[in-house]
């Protein structure tokens, strides 16, 4: 096999090298059956079993309580903007939306096509280089439920804390910071999460939701909009992303022999120390772009150099070097680096020393 780069792509993302290999090595027969995930019926023995034990070791992971469920579905976090008011902003048909970055803006688009939406809180007069405070917060206590966006990919930002929401369902986006740690599951409404970037490949969302939100969830929605309907029939509705889930599977499997969520969390403040240590070491010459050092992200690391100049022959440079997926996101540029749960430390060190050599350099 070809030798692997250091992949620090927003997503889709790197995956745990394990994973890839157990996946290889079941492509063409899995597990002796004759055939690949990808051939199998999904209401087939062998599947019925991958998908179950994926929900099972995911409720393990973060545990779930009995009373949401958990679901494998498809659309990306985007059809979810949509999906999240369709399903639970009636009958009060209003929200409060808490707007941190382009994802949030996003969701609170589709959310106004469904009913009212308050903007809560919102920081992009500052161009989102930090996360409301509580105090900033602009409850109204007699909303549907609270949005938010849990981790920032373009911006750098990430909640340590849920916001406090009161009696109100809390809803988040947790796309690209999910099982990042342990959270107390009991404190959502509804969280849902893309796979390609903290649990398997794209194709898949994972949708974990409070069973008494379902019975909101009209019966005049189209069919497969409705996300009582997926609960029924167990995210068998169609067709489900059959190989995404399986990979999604192996990485939960993976995230508990590594010791779980705890542990994670453990290496992921680790891999970030390291990577934001040396940004604030370098007198200046690498600036976080983050300007509440409590609102970084543990997931995706922004930065900037002197100039666009230097940015761009760091981004070229280090690509040569062996690391991909550098360049900030195209709406606000500079330098991001995304090193999500498979991200090895090696590689955040491996970084960081070509960046005190580029600095010596330029």
């Amino acid at each position: 096999m070809g030798k692997r780069i250091y992949n620090f792509s927003a997503g889709p993302a790197v995956l745990p090298e394990e994973v890839l290999l157990e996946a290889q090595k079941d492509l063409f027969s899995y597990k002796g059956s004759g055939m690949s995930v990808m051939e199998m019926s999904h209401r087939g023995k062998i599947f019925d079993e991958i998908i179950k034990t994926a929900e099972s070791d995911l409720r393990k992971l973060l545990e779930i309580p009995e009373n949401y469920s958990v679901l494998f579905l498809q659309g990306g976090a985007t059809l979810h903007f949509s999906m999240v008011p369709l399903n639970l902003m009636p009958p009060k048909n209003k929200a409060d939306y808490i707007i941190t970055g382009s994802w949030a803006k996003k969701a609170l688009k589709e959310a106004k096509r469904v009913g009212t939406v308050n903007i809560a809180a919102t920081t992009e007069s500052e161009n989102f280089t930090r996360l409301p405070k509580q105090s900033e917060l602009k409850l109204d206590p007699d909303a549907a439920y609270v949005h938010f966006t849990s981790n920032n990919t373009i911006y750098g930002t990430q909640f340590k804390n849920e916001p406090e929401v009161g009696n109100v369902p809390l809803v988040c986006d947790a796309s690209s910071d999910i099982l990042h740690k342990k959270i107390d599951v009991k404190k959502y409404g509804l969280i849902y999460a893309g796979a390609q970037k903290n649990i398997g490949p794209s194709g898949v969302v994972v949708v974990i939701v409070r069973k008494d939100l379902l019975e909101r969830s009209s019966d005049s929605l189209h069919t497969y909009l409705n996300y009582k309907v997926h609960a029924e029939n167990n995210s068998l509705y169609n067709t489900p992303p059959t190989f995404g889930i399986y990979i999604a599977g192996l990485v939960f499997k993976w995230l508990l022999s590594m010791g779980g969520l705890d542990e994670m969390y453990k290496r992921n403040v680790e891999k970030a120390k390291i990577l934001y240590d040396a940004i604030d070491s370098s007198d200046g010459y690498y600036k976080g772009t983050v300007t509440v050092k409590e609102d970084r992200s543990l997931m995706n690391v922004t930065y900037r150099l002197p100039n666009e100049d230097l940015e761009k022959k760091f981004v070229e440079e280090a690509k040569k070097k062996g690391f991909d997926g550098l360049k900030g996101h195209r709406s606000v540029g500079g330098i991001r680096a995304s090193i999500y749960n498979a991200f090895p430390k090696k590689g955040v060190e491996d970084l960081v020393e070509f960046m005190n050599d580029f600095r010596k350099n330029n």
